[in-house]
């Protein structure tokens, strides 16, 4: 995606940032059966760091840092290719990640106040990969300069090569460098960590759930618009407080799962179908019985499948909903997740070629869980906070807002339920939708009444 030329985001210059330390040649790391499967989404993730703060963030020492930090980072600085049965492996060729700086015709504040979802894409890289992508950059970091001070730095990739998890420590690795102190979660790059277990079963719901989405048409093409909302952690409390009866365990994310997914079914235009699906991603790093490091590096995210009647979401009582959405995210099993890999290995062609991606954002409604992120800051432990604010490029000087956008989301659209700056409870929502179902939703009294503020959210 180019920038469009009446856009208020100018990019001025281009190169290319390579690692301090080259190299080995000849290393070359294959993506698994998760990594393949996301082939048809980009990830993008703008971080924001406000005026008076901007002025401590000057391009040329941080691209310093970042070239020292891409020598732990084969696989970011390398380029695709196929291996000998066709499938995607990253070969280690110190290629480099490609940099963009570009400046913003307005000021930090009023673009957080006047920009919408839309416009905010022309903060990143939006590139489709090529036929042959030898040369082409897989990672892309754009610095964006507001007027008057405030810079956005946004990194994307292909989500072939990374989740939420692995981009946003990517850019924390960055910041540690940035300020001399050691890498609070180093990446773990270990292809066989996800191989298919020849003892996993490969018929449970979450492979029944996949099968089932590989079967799908593509939903034709609608304008989308997103929007932020940022509650606060006493609005999530209050709220929490009233359904302690039906789900005492109920966590921010099965609070806004509920209400967002309730809600949201509330401005859909009648279905003959007396049930409604919600598709539910959440990272299983810290779920395995022998856990994963954050920095994994690859994809280790579960897409499950919640239904519920129609008139359960129709029936007002909230607590209901959360408890449903509270039961299913606790009862997911490990096995669902090695059963994942087996059923993506098993639907290989004769020659071990991956079938062909399809889409995982959609097209039902899907939610995603980003609680895991807030996280021990350091591998030794030390204080639980949220990953994405921790990263500091000066000491105390956090983003003020991080968004994360996908690519390719069709359907009934997206939403990403990511903890919020202000800590504890706080949470931020940020919801895709077809743009009538959008001006609705903005208008719903339920939302309304915990008192958010909107980001990024001018309608068109």
């Amino acid at each position: 995606m180019s920038i469009p030329n009446n856009s208020r985001v100018a990019v001025h210059s281009k190169l290319t940032v390579v690692s301090s330390t080259p190299t080995e040649p000849g290393q070359a790391f294959p993506l698994s059966a998760l990594d393949h499967a996301m082939g048809r989404h980009t990830l993008h993730i703008i971080f924001y760091y406000r005026s008076e703060q901007a002025g401590r963030i000057q391009f040329e020492p941080i691209r310093r840092s970042l070239s020292e930090l891409l020598s732990l980072y084969p696989t970011v600085t390398g380029r695709l290719g196929r291996d000998g049965e066709g499938n995607w492996e990253v070969k280690c060729t110190d290629a480099g990640v490609r940099v963009l700086r570009a400046k913003v015709a307005t000021t930090f504040d009023e673009w957080l106040r006047s920009a919408d979802g839309e416009e905010e894409k022309d903060l990143a890289v939006w590139e489709d990969m090529p036929d042959d992508p030898c040369i082409w950059s897989p990672f892309r970091i754009q610095m964006n300069e507001f007027e008057g001070g405030g810079v956005a730095i946004a990194l994307s990739c292909a989500h072939m090569l990374a989740d939420p998890t692995f981009a946003t420590l990517l850019i924390k690795s960055w910041t540690d460098a940035q300020r001399g102190e050691p890498i609070g979660h180093p990446p773990f790059i270990y292809p066989p960590a996800l191989r298919s277990r020849p003892t996993s079963n490969a018929t449970t719901k979450a492979t029944a759930y996949y099968a089932s989405k590989a079967k799908l048409e593509e939903p034709p093409p609608l304008n989308m618009a997103t929007t932020t909302f940022n509650f606060s952690s006493s609005a999530i409390k209050r709220e929490l407080s009233k359904i302690h009866a039906h789900c005492p365990e109920a966590s921010p994310f099965d609070l806004l799962t509920a209400l967002f997914w309730s809600r949201i079914h509330q401005t859909m235009a009648p279905k003959n179908d007396p049930k409604r699906s919600l598709s539910i991603c959440t990272d299983f790093r810290k779920r395995l019985h022998a856990p994963l490091p954050y920095g994994y590096f690859g994809n280790t995210m579960l897409f499950s499948r919640l239904t519920l009647g129609a008139e359960e979401l129709d029936g007002g009582d909230l607590g209901l909903v959360v408890r449903s959405v509270h039961s299913h995210t606790a009862g997911l099993e490990e096995e669902e997740f090695w059963s994942t890999i087996n059923w993506f290995h098993s639907i290989k062609d004769e020659k071990g070629k991956f079938a062909p991606p399809f889409a995982m954002y959609g097209p039902e409604l899907t939610c995603v869980d980003m609680e895991h992120l807030i996280a021990p800051s350091g591998p030794s432990g030390g204080a639980v906070e949220p990953l994405m604010y921790m990263a500091m490029f000066e000491k105390d000087v956090k983003p003020e807002h991080v968004s994360y956008l996908v690519g390719n989301v069709g359907g009934e659209g997206l939403i990403l339920v990511m903890p919020s700056p202000e800590g504890g409870l706080a949470r931020r929502v940020a919801v895709t939708l077809p743009e009538e179902q959008m001006v609705k939703l903005r208008e719903n009294r339920a939302i309304l009444s915990l008192e958010p503020t909107l980001i990024l959210s001018r309608g068109r």
